[in-house]
């Protein structure tokens, strides 16, 4: 039998906030016994630091109705039932379609949508004002079978060299699993697509600075043992976990903001549901101040106006793109190969 609901008070623009959690006793994370409530609980510890985050940016939910071992779904619609104080936005997708995402506002917000079963919060890189020109540059460090997170890091410092050197300001924080994410907040001068083509930049820079180390290549089989670049995350409608959000893995690992000074000694898996809200109250935010630091994206575009220069051009889009101007042939490398 189903577990009764239970209320969990929050700050509220003007006044508490009462957001009703049912079944709360639901076991969220089977080997680590943490409940649906337990991860009401986090967020709202977690407020400050998360909301600075995810504030006023489009989300979408990853959602699991009976728990990470369970379904899993993205929810880039609203959820029905959303409460009143809860605001939404019109998104644009690849495919030209339009549709409605959530905009979390206040902490109440964030906890309803664990209410509907939602464990890691995945924001646009975008202002709700004009959800077309990205305001966060971010670059995904995905390390391949036989890397650590001590190559990731080698790998973070040579970015955080390059991306300073651009007049970039970054910032970074553990993924939750393997790897590093690095951001950078931009004025929200240009679409998408320069974006993606300024992290392109960055990207092959880093690739030649450290090409033992790192690569740019999309196909897995040309990978070899590197940590990837994920230029793609840099795409319309492809978003990373928030900082201080849940993951679904063993355990209940967070996206952990940290200080560059502090990332050499990290273990990723101590920042958990458990402990991050104590970890967050006595050392406080990495991320106070990123909101201070605002560079533009022109610097890495010229990276990739050179490039393109000395004959470089597009490189894949995720495989639900339309096929893009300049793309290469979204054929794995083997099977072209084989074709010839």
């Amino acid at each position: 039998m189903a577990s009764s609901a239970k209320m969990l008070e929050v700050p509220g623009p003007q006044g508490p906030r009462q957001v009703r959690v049912s079944s709360p006793d639901r076991v969220m994370w089977p080997d680590a016994g943490i409940t649906k409530w337990d991860l009401a609980e986090y967020v709202a510890a977690v407020s400050d630091g998360f909301l600075r985050a995810v504030g006023d940016r489009p989300v979408t939910l990853q959602r699991f109705p009976g728990g990470i071992e369970g379904e899993e779904f993205f929810s880039k619609n609203p959820p029905r039932g959303a409460p009143e104080w809860a605001r939404t936005v019109v998104c644009t997708y690849p495919s030209g379609r339009t549709h409605p995402q959530l905009v979390i506002d206040e902490i109440a917000t964030a906890v309803w949508a664990v209410q509907m079963n939602t464990v890691t919060f995945h924001p646009w890189p975008v202002r709700s004002a004009d959800n077309d020109k990205p305001d966060e540059l971010r670059i995904d460090l995905d390390p391949q079978p036989g890397k650590g997170f001590t190559d990731v890091v080698e790998a973070a410092f040579g970015l955080r060299e390059l991306m300073t050197e651009l007049g970039l300001t970054p910032f970074v924080k553990t993924s939750g699993h393997r790897g590093v994410h690095v951001y950078a907040r931009i004025e929200p001068t240009h679409e998408f697509l320069d974006v993606r083509h300024g992290v392109i930049g960055i990207a092959r820079e880093l690739e030649r600075r450290m090409p033992e180390l790192v690569t740019t290549a999309w196909w897995k089989e040309e990978r070899g043992e590197k940590i990837f670049v994920d230029f793609n995350q840099a795409n319309r409608d492809r978003t990373i976990a928030s900082a201080y959000s849940p993951r679904p893995l063993p355990g209940a690992p967070v996206s952990m903001p940290v200080s560059w000074e502090q990332l050499r000694d990290v273990a990723p898996a101590e920042f958990t549901v458990r402990t991050v809200p104590s970890l967050l109250a006595t050392d406080g935010d990495a991320w106070a101040s990123i909101g201070d630091a605002v560079g533009r994206v022109g610097t890495a575009l010229e990276l990739w106006e050179r490039d393109v220069a000395d004959g470089l051009g597009e490189l894949p889009f995720p495989p639900e793109y339309p096929k893009m101007p300049g793309e290469p042939p979204r054929v794995q490398p083997s099977r072209r190969k084989m074709a010839e």
